[in-house]
């Protein structure tokens, strides 16, 4: 049922592109489907050109005059943006879409990425910040002073703020939400899957998803192993996510049974190839939410991660959890036996499974949109 009052809603994320690995552009998609299930209109402003061949996706904007090439770094977004009055002509172009467009909420994803530190003052467009990592200062204050409404998706964000002496006391929580809703395998197939299914990792080229670690540690792992990673809009120094690549490629040559590929997935295969796996590991070191644990809970597939950052409570520790949460301190080697002895357990692997799923259903988009609205409002 369409909830009254429609809405038009923008979001502004300069890197975003379709298929993107980061959580970032999926947590946007995944806000702009459900607000679009519940009638508004939702547009996604974007300064990454469609790649050739690629489909225009529904209501998405270019912005030309952002002006840098993807992958790029933080600096020379910042610099990109903020010198020669560019600021001030991107901050036109944007008032000229929104009033084009007749938006009611800009939504900037991030201070920096998301062009929050140049929100313009639009009369009747209420400016909303999501801050899915607390950025640099520079980005960060200058973006929190044109914000109307601040929302996070989890509550490390809100502590990580915290820490770094922001008042956070007002920001609001508006989980992310899932992109897509793929039925999970019926308890026999899932059980096959235990017995003979692949351990599945799935993740961006950036450090902190401490993937060339867990493979180092998994040489000895008699289980399959199958590894997907991509390439991001962002890095954090230049060309570091192909040395990235070339650290796993290495690692993963000495498994016993693992192969890797570098091409990510596109959007609606993520949760079919989750749903395939036995066990899926989440080896971050830090996450803010933990895109792909939610996703592989969605299908039904056990975690295994680190009890780091949103992951554990996203994750759950208790009866209804669902997966595995590791303490950190236990290493890479901690996470490949755990998951070892979940496949061993037949009862508690099937207990696992239920409880992933619906931990999952409170990250329906309908759901998080309807939160997004209260929010932003």
């Amino acid at each position: 049922m369409s909830d009254p009052s429609p809405l038009t809603v923008a979001f502004v994320l300069a890197s975003y592109t379709r298929d993107a690995p980061e959580g970032m552009a999926r947590a946007t998609a995944a806000l702009a489907n459900g607000l679009r299930q519940l009638g508004h209109r939702a547009l996604i402003i974007t300064a990454a050109a469609p790649s050739r061949g690629t489909a225009i996706e529904e209501d998405l904007i270019v912005l030309g005059s952002v002006g840098v090439d993807f992958p790029t770094v933080d600096d020379d977004l910042r610099d990109a943006i903020s010198t020669h009055g560019q600021d001030q002509i991107i901050t036109e172009d944007l008032r000229r879409l929104y009033h084009r467009h007749q938006v009611d909420i800009a939504v900037y994803v991030d201070a920096l990425w998301g062009l929050g530190r140049l929100a313009p003052t639009c009369e009747g467009v209420r400016s909303v910040l999501a801050m899915h990592v607390v950025g640099h200062d520079e980005d960060l204050c200058a973006a929190l002073e044109r914000a109307n409404v601040v929302i996070a998706p989890s509550i490390t964000v809100l502590d990580q703020a915290h820490d770094r002496s922001f008042d956070s006391t007002c920001w609001r929580l508006v989980p992310n939400a899932l992109l897509h809703d793929h039925a999970p395998p019926d308890s026999q197939r899932r059980e096959r899957i235990r017995e003979r299914g692949l351990v599945r990792v799935l993740a961006r080229l950036g450090p902190e998803k401490n993937i060339h670690a867990l493979l180092d540690a998994g040489r000895a792992v008699e289980h399959p192993v199958e590894v997907v990673l991509a390439g991001a809009g962002f890095e954090q120094n230049r060309g570091a996510q192909a040395v990235e690549y070339r650290r796993c490629l290495h690692s993963a040559a000495r498994l016993r049974m693992g192969s890797l590929q570098g091409d990510g997935l596109p959007w609606d295969q993520v949760q079919p190839w989750l749903a395939e796996a036995a066990v899926v590991i989440v080896p971050s070191t830090n996450e803010t939410f933990g895109f792909v644990a939610l996703e592989a809970m969605s299908v039904g597939t056990p975690v295994v991660t680190f009890g780091v950052g949103n992951l554990r409570g996203l994750v759950g520790t208790d009866e209804d959890a669902g997966g595995v949460v590791v303490p950190a301190s236990l290493g890479p080697f901690g996470l490949w036996r755990a998951a070892e002895l979940l496949l061993d357990d037949p009862v508690r692997y099937a207990a696992l499974s239920r409880a992933a799923y619906y931990r999952s259903r409170d990250y329906l988009p309908t759901a998080v949109a309807r939160d997004f609205i209260k929010a932003a409002r």
